[in-house]
């Protein structure tokens, strides 16, 4: 399994898979990336169109829209890059697929290592209802995905971005370093970590101030209801015992991740809004959700992520409704705070 002969199937071609795809692809690392719709229609036509600080590039993919086309070997490493909302759907599709190749009769993608690089803390647990060897990847990397065929990529070098990639729910995977020197060739900075769930929950407390991006409101009222936000989450996670690292935040271990400008670009926002400016699923429920989910869980009371979470459920545009209408009062947690759900 593995060895020098590794492939890389990066399942998902939108901001973090086209990079990864792109960054693997161009530093020599078998590839091969897995799209959807138009998205991969155009990638498989002319290359990934990459949009960087210091210009833009077409990078020629070997690029397939479906699980059913490619076929799995034990050289291969799964990269699950979909959004956490479509991360389940995605594990259903890979997991039976066959494996060719080695001694054992029968096969199954569930049998290879698979990297999931998803925001919040659903990918990991859900990946290990099928797959033995999960790795948990954590990536900060300034990259968005607008327009089908193309990744606007705001890294500049040395540092393309951050991962902090470690074996779940614990220890590490024999092929672990490997991996990480790939990712490493591609430009990547990563950092071994043996907790990768505690690095997850840090992102997630940066992660549920996404939200705001949604709303209309000025840089002053964002930043403060992102603080609020995030001190809400952090209150939660701490009453359900959630592991963090030290800080209760992502050590780069003294690297600095830089972004630079891209002609004619400007600057967009996180996941959440380039999700929701595509009109594809929102990840809400699973950021901020996964804080209602835990307080309730644990009998404490997460009024301003269950307002956030309703809020961006009614959303039909961008910037459509005020961002102070998150203070507002939820009745039904307010009221009742230590109410189980009945979900």
């Amino acid at each position: 399994m593995g060895g020098p002969d590794r492939r890389y199937v990066v399942i998902g071609a939108g901001a973090v898979g086209g990079s990864l795809a792109s960054l693997l692809a161009e530093a020599g690392v078998p590839v091969v990336l897995v799209g959807r719709g138009e998205n991969a229609r155009r990638i498989a036509e002319s290359g990934l169109r990459l949009r960087t600080p210091q210009g833009t590039r077409q990078v020629r993919l070997d690029v397939v829209d479906s699980a059913d086309a490619v076929d799995l070997t034990w050289s291969d490493v799964l990269l699950m890059t979909v959004k956490a909302q479509d991360v389940e759907a995605a594990l259903a599709a890979w997991a039976w697929r066959p494996v060719s190749g080695g001694s054992r009769r029968q096969a199954f993608a569930a049998d290879l290592p698979i990297v999931t690089f998803q925001n919040g803390l659903v990918g990991e647990r859900s990946a290990l209802r099928r797959f033995e060897r999960v790795i948990g990847a954590t990536i900060v990397i300034g990259a968005s995905h607008l327009s089908p065929g193309e990744v606007v990529l705001r890294s500049t070098p040395p540092v393309a971005g951050i991962v902090w990639i470690g074996r779940y729910p614990s220890g590490v995977d024999v092929e672990q370093d490997a991996i990480a020197a790939d990712l490493t060739k591609a430009g990547l900075l990563c950092i071994p970590v043996v907790d990768s769930s505690a690095h997850k929950a840090a992102k997630l407390l940066g992660s549920v101030g996404n939200v705001v991006e949604l709303f209309d409101g000025t840089g002053a009222l964002r930043s403060a209801m992102r603080d609020r936000l995030r001190t809400e989450a952090l209150s939660v996670l701490r009453a359900a015992g959630t592991s963090l690292p030290p800080g209760d935040r992502l050590d780069p271990r003294g690297a600095r991740l830089t972004l630079g400008e891209v002609e004619d670009f400007d600057a967009t926002g996180f996941s959440t809004w380039q999700s929701f400016a595509r009109g594809a699923s929102s990840e809400v429920d699973f950021l901020n959700g996964e804080i209602v989910l835990i307080a309730r869980q644990v009998g404490v009371a997460a009024p301003l992520n269950v307002r956030a979470q309703r809020l961006a459920a009614g959303l039909d545009e961008l910037g459509a409704r005020p961002l102070s209408e998150l203070l507002g009062p939820v009745a039904s947690e307010e009221e009742h705070p230590g109410r189980q759900s009945a979900d």
